[in-house]
């Protein structure tokens, strides 16, 4: 038998090697609401490929409203999704089992605009103020921010829904409502438009998830490493964006069809500052709706905050020193 020549059989075990099939990745299927930077942690680990880098094959959905999103986990069109507090709490005092699992913004970032001639919070009584939909994320903020100040947000406003950031900046210049909720850079717009920055909510610091990475407990518990990978490629956008600062800028402008650079310069000042390293589900972000809701709601007074939290995923991310690597400590 004749033999092939060597530099033959090596392009054959060359040619071999590179087309070896790829691992096939893990089907995902992970869903958001709200445009505001405060997504800008999915958008990151998505656009920029830090779930197909964990072994994710990524479909994200972007849906109008946290309280949607919820459906969507809980009747299995999901895997998981990024919400807030309000939602993983309201759905699990209700029965759901839905389990919070790493956070990317433990705090309120947004900010109270008014029209130009209410100069206090307390002359926002007997004014009306816009949320995108009653029991999202941003009623619940104006409606704690609010009672931080003394003000019955029931009794003392009406508050009504009026959309996302657009409508609602748009819903104040038709004087529809006289407040509402903005968050960067929409709040350097209204400025530009002549409103007033009457609060920023992030400078009181409330502990309160804003934007969560929220599953099924059953999906936790079986599949376990799958959750994991989800977890590792939040926490690498989060470096990203921490380290990063003008492709997350101009991946904030680009999301959000803005291009102002003043207002993404603040914008990315803000929520840069308050997105963690390490992304743990802080409990006093549960406690702080838990008691809220408390007085009107006895099964929310009764409740743990910490049932309503795994830290475990973070805690083996962070034990394997996957962190520390990232941020070179």
């Amino acid at each position: 038998m004749r033999r092939l020549p060597l530099l033959i059989v090596a392009s054959i075990v060359l040619l071999l090697l590179c087309t070896r099939p790829v691992p096939a990745q893990e089907r995902m299927r992970m869903a958001w609401a709200g445009t505001s930077p405060s997504n800008t942690a999915i958008w990151v680990a998505d656009q920029k490929g830090f779930f197909k880098k964990n072994g994710l094959a990524a479909e994200i959905i972007a849906i109008s409203a946290s309280t949607i999103t919820i459906q969507a986990l809980l009747t299995g069109e999901v895997d998981c999704i990024i919400a807030p507090s309000a939602t993983l709490v309201t759905s699990r005092l209700a029965g759901a089992d839905v389990i919070m699992v790493s956070t990317n913004l433990p705090w309120f970032i947004d900010h109270i605009v008014s029209v130009a001639d209410i100069t206090s919070i307390e002359q926002l009584k007997g004014k009306i103020g816009g949320v995108n939909r009653l029991g999202t994320t941003s009623d619940m903020t104006l409606r704690l921010a609010l009672r931080r100040f003394g003000i019955d947000p029931d009794k003392d406003t009406k508050i009504i829904a009026t959309g996302e950031n657009p409508q609602r900046l748009a819903a104040l210049s038709r004087n529809v409502t006289q407040f509402t909720l903005l968050s960067e850079p929409l709040v350097r717009e209204a400025e530009k438009m002549g409103f007033r920055d009457l609060l920023d909510i992030g400078t009181l610091k409330i502990p309160y998830h804003v934007n969560a990475v929220v599953a099924r407990e059953k999906t936790v518990r079986e599949r376990r490493p799958f959750m994991l990978k989800v977890v590792r490629a939040f926490t690498e956008a989060l470096h990203f964006i921490k380290t990063n600062k003008e492709e997350t800028k101009a991946l904030i402008g680009r999301n959000l069809k803005i291009s102002d650079a003043e207002g993404l310069e603040r914008a990315y000042r803000a929520f840069s500052a308050a997105f963690p390293e390490v992304p743990y589900p802080n409990v006093e972000g549960v406690k702080t709706l838990l008691d809220d809701m408390a007085p009107r709601t006895p099964k929310a007074a009764a409740a743990d905050p910490k049932s309503f939290v795994d830290m475990s995923l973070v805690q083996e991310i962070e034990a394997s020193g996957f962190i520390k690597q990232l941020y070179k400590k």
